[in-house]
């Protein structure tokens, strides 16, 4: 379908107005978020990739200013495998970011990067290289096109990345902190308790994830308990980590439970809760569960889930100001940042 889906296609899809998708699309006039959500979503499936998510067109005259690039440059595209969710941190990086750039004029357009780029390492067919300021790159974890978008001579900002260690990407990177806050997360958990340790996720799904995994594996070492991968589940990505009856069979074979699941991220968590629910398993009765990224629901189920909170609209704001920086000056050195999370306890974790 490509840039030929029209409004009324997405409407007809969804069963609402072609107005209510107008004014989601531009955010002109009230949309609840659920439905803006929905809209987003529905348009990016169905081809429809790229538009002004945002509303702020006209340029500040703020100091922020100051940032915006001479030329005719009017847009910076997000490219992403897999549009972040209402509930993803990602959806407030997002969020901040665009808020940032759209104040001094510049607009947001979204690019689903699908098996056909990777493959032929080649940009969207509907983007217009010329009109490209910048590209912000989030969920976006093949080595192979990441070293190509880092060849094409654009300013270039990635939020998260595959394993620093098996691709050289020349760019600037914006990390959550995860070493520090995991190794004080799991050590305090080790000092009530907890000598048996598994990790929940796929180790290898990028840099965030490894230094997670690092992490874990360094309190271990540090506090003198040996690392047992058979306390571990480690399947790569592809596995359906989502699906509760073929976790809870992963659960069931191993040897043993742990005192302690350490989960890649809260998805990862919740999913894991449900999972060990099937096997009768009760948390933190039985086994004690904690993840990352403290997600909106990780508040609200039951038990309230242990875990690290990523402050997602600091992390939008200087994303934007980091690439806007980029942009102003290409010739500066890459910057690879990381803004600090915090912990929370929660009743996961909880003393039996």
């Amino acid at each position: 379908m490509g840039n030929r889906v029209t409004l009324q296609e997405i409407a007809d899809t969804l069963g609402i107005s072609r107005n209510t998708v107008s004014r989601a699309l531009n955010n002109a006039g009230n949309v609840s978020p659920e439905t803006h959500n929905k809209i987003c979503q529905t348009a990016i499936s169905m081809g429809y990739k790229q538009f002004n998510m945002a509303g702020y067109t006209t340029p500040s005259t703020t100091a922020d200013a100051s940032f915006k690039a001479s030329g005719s440059k009017t847009e910076i595209a997000l490219f992403t495998q897999a549009f972040p969710g209402s509930s993803h941190s990602g959806n407030k990086i997002l969020d901040a970011f665009q808020h940032k750039i759209d104040a001094i004029g510049y607009k947001l357009s979204i690019n689903i990067i699908r098996d056909y780029e990777i493959n032929n390492l080649c940009f969207p067919t509907n983007i217009n290289v010329d009109n490209i300021a910048g590209i912000i790159c989030m969920e976006l974890f093949s080595e192979k096109y990441c070293e190509f978008l880092c060849k094409q001579g654009l300013p270039l900002l990635f939020v998260d990345t595959p394993l620093s260690q098996r691709c050289s990407l020349n760019a600037d990177v914006l990390y959550m902190e995860n070493l520090s806050s995991v190794y004080h997360m799991l050590e305090t958990m080790i000092d009530n308790g907890c000598k048996k340790i598994g990790f929940i996720g796929d180790r290898y799904h990028c840099q965030s994830f490894y230094e997670r995994w690092q992490a874990y594996v360094s309190v271990l070492a540090d506090k003198g308990i040996s690392l047992d991968l058979d306390s571990c589940i480690l399947a790569d990505d592809s596995n359906p980590y989502s699906d509760t009856t073929w976790l809870s069979e992963q659960i069931a074979s191993l040897k043993e439970l742990p005192d302690l699941f350490f989960c890649a991220n809260d998805f990862l968590a919740m999913s894991t809760i449900k999972a060990l629910r099937l096997l009768g398993k009760s948390v933190p009765g039985d086994i004690r569960i904690c993840g990352f990224d403290d997600a909106p629901e990780a508040s609200l189920i039951e038990p309230g889930l242990t875990t690290i909170k990523i402050h997602s609209s600091s992390m939008g704001y200087t994303a934007a100001e980091l690439l806007l920086a980029r942009i102003a000056n290409p010739a500066m050195p890459y910057k690879k940042t990381y803004i600090e999370t915090d912990i929370i306890f929660r009743e996961s974790t909880s003393l039996k």
